[in-house]
């Protein structure tokens, strides 16, 4: 997978010079924090069935350098890869604190048109998001193994020739399957990868017909660290960290 490469090479340099000081795998989210202070997180890993990947006897990377831990970028199991993503983001934790905010996805509404009627499809099911958006009665399609929600082939149909708008859970980094969603992007469709798990780290995504990366900085180590620890999620995390976004420039 070329976009899981370019994630190691993004970071690669910034590995060699420290080392893993926690691994914290919660039900929720897994956290990695550095030896320089740098903290990241991402979803827990699920198999692309939406089970969890059922390896739970995982290596001890605490202590050890962290260019070990982030070659599981490139390896097959997703509790790996999601170890190594959380790695990646608290890499590029320093970056990711010094770009903007959009606390309340206007700019992920206003650039996108989604307000405007825009036809949204959903990879990976955002609650609060599927809620606004519906009471809005924004036409919106949704697909989400892990909760048996939408049929992959009529989905991939509607990327082609029906959906403005593609907003794309960073999970999909974790089960390796968001090539192959892209794969069927539209000459027209826009793209916004979502999701607290969001590497901010536009380079790697540059090969792909992606338009905004709207993640997550940790603010507040302890406070994410315990939220981990107790198994929370995207609610849990929210007053530790804080909505961060890029986007790509339009093409003229």
């Amino acid at each position: 997978m070329i976009l899981n490469q370019k994630l190691f090479e993004s970071v690669c340099t910034a590995a060699v010079r420290v080392t893993v000081d926690q691994v914290m795998i919660g039900l929720g989210y897994t956290a990695v924090s550095l030896s320089d202070g740098g903290i990241g997180i991402a979803a827990t890993g699920v198999a692309i069935d939406g089970s969890h990947s059922g390896n739970m006897d995982v290596v001890d990377y605490e202590g050890r350098p962290a260019v070990d831990l982030l070659e599981g970028i490139r390896m097959p199991d997703p509790m790996l890869r999601t170890m190594a993503l959380a790695l990646i983001n608290a890499l590029s934790q320093p970056r990711a604190l010094t770009l903007p905010e959009d606390t309340r996805n206007r700019i992920l509404f206003d650039r996108f048109g989604i307000l405007d009627g825009a036809r949204v499809a959903m990879v990976g099911y955002f609650p609060p998001l599927v809620r606004f958006l519906e009471k809005k009665q924004i036409p919106l399609s949704v697909i989400d193994d892990t909760r048996g929600i939408g049929d992959k082939k009529t989905f991939y149909r509607q990327l082609g020739d029906w959906a403005q708008v593609l907003i794309l859970t960073a999970t999909s980094i974790v089960n390796g399957t968001m090539e192959e969603i892209l794969c069927h992007a539209g000459p027209g469709l826009e793209t916004v990868v979502l999701g607290p798990s969001t590497p901010m780290l536009p380079q790697a995504f540059a090969h792909l017909p992606v338009h905004m990366l709207a993640g997550s900085a940790v603010m507040d180590r302890e406070g994410a660290l315990k939220a981990v620890r107790h198994g929370g999620g995207t609610r849990a995390l929210k007053p530790f960290t804080r909505k961060v976004y890029w986007c790509f420039e339009k093409a003229s």
